[in-house]
């Protein structure tokens, strides 16, 4: 999906065992699955409250400190819902350092202030480091520092997890369930993060904002019925014909107005020439992308910068050429997925759960991981965990 053994990344089986793959001729099965959607989402769409959120900061980094004084007083988070870690501020750190510095403190944080199980999400910021360097491939104890402390809750209640490839979510394709603790032995991890504090701050604002209009964008590669495409197909079909705008063809789209959703192949659609989008983003508007790189940094590139392909080496930013996270943040979007590493295609949120989840009122949390097959893997989640567009 990002470098050189990347591609083959596409060819993994993929399990599609709690929605259909999705082409025209299942339109009407869709249809139907689209009505149960809702009245489950109707029911599970409780709003959690500011007590259900840790805010994590860095002590060393004055961002991350302004993130979180920030978050908290616009959401309304306790005072003691915050863990004050003292680490590095490189966003690649290693394994040993995850545990001493980072693991291990905020352990002993929600143990001290007996909030394990009152908290359900937990919120990094800026200024936290983001990779853990280890090794790679599929069986890779490579990660995310945000998807690994989503098995912190379960890590406190009995032995450390293995760390060889990606681990099951028990909370993936749960779109009938509320997400709860003890019965999802985990935490829903999201990040404040964007190039610098005003890009952080637009998402903090925007998401106490949110309003269930504008249009759901989902940008195919081409016509075919390679996986992905499946899944972007069938998001279209799971949410209302109206509030779509669905590409099929080899082009690209850009400058769209009023969007909430967006899906598509980011670099990894041959015909995208462009950085940026260009979209009108709405309030509380979230993105996703096939790429497996675009969470690997958040440090600005020139303004000059443009993505590329993996044999124009010169002209890399952070070791890769593809899309960033962070521009779809800079560029004005709520919420947005990433990866800092391979995941290979199935780890990718699927937007078929992704969407129609966010739609029918889910909040960001919830919408991202309920789409989320793996943990302790290379996804990231950015936007404030709380935010919902509300019911349709």
């Amino acid at each position: 999906m990002g470098n050189a053994h990347a591609p083959s990344g596409f060819a993994r089986p993929v399990s599609t065992r709690n929605l259909p793959a999705g082409t025209p001729k299942d339109i009407a099965v869709i249809r139907l699955i689209r009505i149960v959607l809702i009245l489950a989402c109707a029911t599970v769409a409780v709003a959690q409250k500011p007590e259900n959120v840790l805010v994590v900061l860095n002590q060393p980094s004055a961002v991350s400190r302004q993130i979180a004084g920030y978050y908290m007083k616009k959401r309304g988070i306790p005072p003691l819902n915050v863990c004050a870690l003292r680490t590095t501020q490189d966003e690649h750190i290693s394994r040993a350092v995850f545990d001493k510095e980072i693991a291990r403190p905020l352990a002993a944080c929600l143990t001290a202030k007996h909030l394990q199980e009152q908290v359900l999400y937990i919120v990094t910021t800026k200024g936290v480091p983001l990779k853990i360097d280890a090794s790679q491939g599929k069986d890779g104890e490579y990660a995310s520092v945000d998807s690994e402390l989503t098995l912190l809750y379960s890590d406190m209640k009995g032995t450390p997890h293995s760390l060889a490839g990606p681990l099951t979510n028990p909370f993936f394709g749960k779109l009938d369930i509320p997400f709860s603790h003890p019965r999802f032995p985990i935490y829903l991890v999201t990040r404040l993060a964007g190039y610098d504090f005003a890009d952080v701050k637009a998402i903090i604002d925007k998401s106490l904002i949110a309003k269930n209009r504008g249009k759901f964008v989902i940008d195919l590669r081409s016509s075919d019925d390679v996986n992905g495409n499946s899944w972007l197909r069938t998001a279209a079909l799971l949410l209302p014909k109206d509030r779509v705008i669905l590409d099929e063809t080899d082009e690209v789209l850009y400058n769209q107005k009023e969007v909430i959703g967006f899906a598509s192949w980011g670099s990894n659609d041959k015909n995208r020439h462009k950085r940026l989008v260009g979209f009108e983003w709405l309030p509380g508007a979230i993105m996703t992308e096939f790429v497996s790189t675009n969470g690997r940094t958040f440090k600005r590139p020139p303004d000059s910068w443009n993505i590329s392909t993996f044999k124009d080496t010169k002209l890399f930013w952070d070791d890769s050429p593809q899309t960033l996270t962070a521009d779809y943040i800079h560029e004005g979007a709520t919420g947005a997925s990433g990866h800092t590493d391979e995941p290979y295609v199935q780890f990718c949120p699927r937007p078929d759960y992704l969407l129609p989840a966010y739609y029918n009122g889910r909040n960001l949390a919830e919408s991202y991981y309920v789409s989320i097959m793996g943990l302790s893997w290379q996804n990231i989640v950015v936007g404030d965990p709380l935010c919902s567009l509300g019911r349709p």
